[in-house]
């Protein structure tokens, strides 16, 4: 028997596999990530090459073109991205949602058509659910789709999407009447970002990044029969096949930031001398924080790591309960982290040359989105503790 599987030790393949991706990520850091975002470049170059090195497609099967291993794995390559200083948010949104529905709801065709593709990077598909008054919602989503002889067509709108100027197709969340009840239900068509009737506009966000947020206008798209993902009928699951993976993501990427910054303070904890000799890391002050922050790190690692073991055995509600704690988790530990961190470094802390401040704001994406805490909260009263629904 694996001994891992009693002291919680990552198996040895993972354990290579995050030293790899370090490497690699090594490579870029946080200057190329400043450099590209403050010149508006994107972060093609480690994307390609964390293509053609298999790092990207490592969720995907083999016979697709990607690694055959799961969401675990990707996770780890998201998180020591991170934690290297250059996360690639599209990971959470390309091989991990799209990449995990069209795996799992897709024809033969249609993973032959995408899923080679979205592996080794060469083409990057967004994802489009969130709208203006319904938020993620999918009950609420106002963007409709309706068959028109062989083909859909969709109308709608979507807000803060992300990377859809570097992506070259959008998965899109619409409504289709169901043919048995004639109640609206939530569907998945692919659109290519050249469509006719596909427009964006950019949204100015508060801080530096290479990926961009946009809103979506989709006036009368016109898609053939095979854009729709699965079942016309099917149920939510299909939908939550991507959602649950995108709050596993969003955790590991919340977690690597948090690593980034810790190793940063701790860092400067060592070197930085005030009144005397001895380096601030010696005070309790100082160290403390940092002490605790490095407990609240692993608490959350390890909630994203059983919820990522969950997903990839097929259980599917485990997977959502421990997936949407292991984001609450996160997106508080990539907040903690970051502050302790500017505080340790005192004024450097919101110098550029620390590279610390930009990530006080980017942190907080950890906290809001793709659901905010306090929905996540609102999710493990109703579901983990059986209180009564509030909202």
């Amino acid at each position: 028997m694996n001994t891992n599987d009693h002291n919680f030790s990552e198996p040895d393949e993972r354990v290579a596999l995050r030293e790899s991706v370090a490497k690699l990520a090594g490579k870029y850091g946080r200057e190329y990530v400043e450099r590209q975002a403050a010149s508006g470049g994107k972060m093609t170059e480690m994307w390609l090459e964390m293509g053609r090195t298999g790092f990207l497609g490592v969720n995907i099967p083999e016979e697709y073109g990607g690694g055959g291993g799961g969401m675990s794995d990707l996770a780890a390559v998201l998180e020591e991205c991170a934690s290297a200083g250059a996360p690639l948010l599209m990971m959470v949104v390309s091989p991990a949602i799209c990449g995990s529905i069209i795996n799992r709801c897709g024809t033969a065709a249609q993973k032959q058509t995408w899923l080679p593709a979205i592996a080794d990077g060469t083409h990057l598909m967004a994802f489009g659910i969130t709208e203006s008054d319904a938020g993620s919602n999918s009950h609420q989503i106002t963007t409709t789709a309706r068959r028109d002889g062989d083909e859909w067509v969709l109308n709608g709108q979507k807000t803060f999407i992300s990377g859809v100027d570097e992506a070259h197709s959008v998965l899109i969340v619409a409504r289709i009447e169901d043919e048995k009840t004639g109640k609206l239900k939530p569907a998945l068509f692919v659109v290519p970002t050249d469509s006719p009737g596909f427009s964006t506009a950019p949204i100015e966000m508060g801080w530096m990044a290479p990926e961009k947020q946009f809103t979506l206008f989709i006036d009368d798209v016109r898609l053939p029969k095979s854009a729709l993902i699965g079942e016309r009928d099917g149920d939510l699951w299909q939908l939550f096949a991507g959602l649950n993976p995108e709050r596993i993501m969003g955790a590991a990427l919340s977690c690597g930031i948090a690593r980034y910054a810790l190793d940063r303070a701790v860092e400067y904890a060592k070197e930085r001398k005030v009144w005397g000799d001895k380096p601030i890391g010696t005070h309790q002050g100082v160290a403390h924080p940092l002490a605790k922050v490095k407990i609240e790190l692993e608490q959350a690692r390890l909630l994203w790591q059983k919820a990522a073991a969950l997903y990839d055995a097929g259980d599917d509600f485990g997977a959502g309960e421990y997936a949407n704690m292991a984001k609450y988790a996160g997106g508080e530990i990539s907040c903690n982290a970051t502050d302790v961190a500017v505080h340790t470094h005192g004024g450097n802390g919101l110098t550029a040359e620390y590279g610390l401040a930009n990530m006080l704001v980017a942190a907080r994406l950890g906290r809001i989105a793709p659901v905010s805490r306090e929905m996540i909260l609102n999710f493990v009263a109703m579901h983990s503790l059986g209180l009564p629904k509030s909202y």
